[in-house]
């Protein structure tokens, strides 16, 4: 198993400079991860630092709170596109969810899938701040709305990926979606554990500390 081809290498921080991003775009080339996820501002600076390599530019849509308008959402996702955005992680509206307002959340993901055309959508559910009926909900309301996958967390809300999430999300939308955990994997075993859950992507900053087989610091 090529651990690398799972992780999606990740650098959300608002306060995120060049130069940081410069080295995670670095280490990107080097350990040949899946992705770089970078938030919108710096997706057309990752694309052509990545030139060359086969490691996507993926990029977050209504994040992270997900309470921006389906408008919006989709608007932010062709602009990422036309700036060389390969994936959209999208953040569902976790209050429609809440409030039972269904056909809201799933033409919000629509929004994002329709602008989207052939680049792959990731729909985060904020799986922590969801009781497990409504993590089941979301997962089938991104599957109905053509998502490609389905992923834990923003890693900006009270918690990331737990195994008993991505096992119940896997078990939701069957074996031919993706599932992305993100946050939580700090280790080898921690990613692999996720692996066996039945994540296909790992969203995480310490994916050169995991390859190397190192336990990480932080929280994503």
């Amino acid at each position: 198993m090529k651990l690398n081809k799972y992780i999606d290498h990740t650098l959300l921080k608002q306060d995120a400079t060049v130069n940081q991003i410069d080295c995670l775009l670095s280490e990107a080339r080097e350990y040949d991860f899946a992705s770089v996820c970078v938030n919108p501002t710096w997706v057309e600076h990752a694309k052509k630092g990545l030139e060359g390599t086969d490691v996507k530019v993926c990029t977050v849509v209504g994040f992270p709170l997900g309470a921006t308008t389906s408008t919006v959402k989709a608007f932010e996702t062709k602009e990422a596109i036309q700036n060389g955005a390969d994936e959209i992680d999208m953040v569902i509206n976790v209050g429609a969810l809440k409030t039972g307002n269904l056909d809201l959340v799933e033409s919000d993901i629509l929004a994002v899938v329709e602008a989207s055309g052939d680049k792959l959508v990731k729909v985060i559910i904020e799986a922590c701040l969801l009781t497990d009926q409504e993590k089941v909900l979301a997962c089938q309301l991104a599957q109905k709305a053509g998502a490609d996958f389905v992923k834990t967390s923003t890693g900006f809300s009270t918690g990331g990926a737990t195994v008993a999430d991505v096992t119940l999300m896997r078990e939701t939308v069957g074996p031919d979606m993706g599932v992305k955990a993100a946050g939580g994997a700090r280790s080898y075993a921690d990613a692999l554990a996720f692996v066996e859950a039945g994540a296909t992507r790992i969203g995480t900053s310490a994916g050169v500390a995991i390859l190397k087989g190192e336990l990480a610091d932080g929280d994503y």
